[in-house]
């Protein structure tokens, strides 16, 4: 079939979305104005985009362009290809765990955690399960929750990608929208649970199983790479006359979806951007 060129702008959006994400981690350090927390302490909701983009590039590089269908040769083996996928990533998360963990165990002891727990605590890390746990989500290093929902994700994906290669144009935006209806429901979850969140700056924190549940869950990461992958197929399926169409400057989706971040200001104080 036709070869498919690098899709460059792909890393302009990492950018974009892991630029307010390190923001976010440092901003609880340089101010104590409430308003100006709220703005820039939104990270959450821009780490999904990450699940989009995923399952974005594995539909593009394992579908066909201009067809209704998989590659079947790089999903002959679904095995294979789940294990392909979680070894871009797992060695390195082995390493700098296996280096970390002398230091997670021992402020385990200072908190006079049980040995069981602990040894439970460890078992997740190592095999990336604590996302389907929500009282241990964030876990010894937090950011890796996503590589957990990232694993189920990828393991589902021999069986997710051929069934949405199948769909016509017409499906793929009657399941986007469906996706997107979820996805919405999701965050406006999260953002009543917001209380539980430890990073709520308004409310007095509390144990925040249901912000993890809401948040964390790997099924919304699966909702979030499916929504990528949707997206994708759309393109690619995209005709002659598709592609004359005068088509809306991208920049207006930019600045639409970043000014969402304002609703955090609202009275319905949503914890994220939507």
């Amino acid at each position: 079939g036709p070869s498919k060129p690098r899709i460059d702008c792909i890393d302009g959006c990492r950018f974009a979305l892991v630029m307010p994400i390190v923001v976010a981690h440092f901003a609880r350090f340089s101010t104590t104005n409430k308003t100006a927390l709220k703005i820039l302490t939104q990270e959450n909701v821009l780490v999904g985009g990450f699940f989009v983009i995923s399952g974005y590039v594995a539909a593009y590089t394992s579908t066909k362009l201009n067809e209704r269908s998989a590659d079947e040769k790089k999903l002959a083996k679904p095995e294979l290809f789940f294990w392909q996928k979680v070894m871009g990533y797992y060695p390195l998360h082995f390493v700098i765990l296996s280096l970390f963990t002398p230091m997670f165990v021992q402020v385990e002891r200072w908190f006079k955690t049980p040995w069981q727990t602990t040894a439970f605590r460890a078992f997740l890390s190592f095999t990336m399960l604590q996302a389907w746990f929500p009282k241990e989500a964030e876990i010894w290093n937090q950011p890796t929750w996503f590589l957990s929902a990232l694993t189920f994700s990828n393991l589902t994906m021999p069986a997710v990608l051929p069934a949405v290669a199948r769909l016509s144009k017409n499906g793929l935006q009657k399941l986007f929208c469906a996706l997107t209806a979820v996805s919405l429901l999701q965050k406006i979850s999260w953002s009543e649970t917001s209380r539980f969140h430890v990073h709520n700056v308004t409310k007095k924190d509390s144990h925040p199983l249901i912000w993890n549940l809401t948040r964390f869950h790997p099924f919304w990461a699966l909702i979030e790479m499916t929504m990528g992958i949707v997206a994708v197929r759309n393109v690619m399926l995209d005709t002659e006359d598709d592609r004359k169409k005068e088509r809306i400057n991208p920049i207006c989706y930019f600045v639409a979806a970043y000014s969402t971040l304002l609703l955090r200001l609202t009275r319905f104080d949503f914890n994220d951007a939507m």
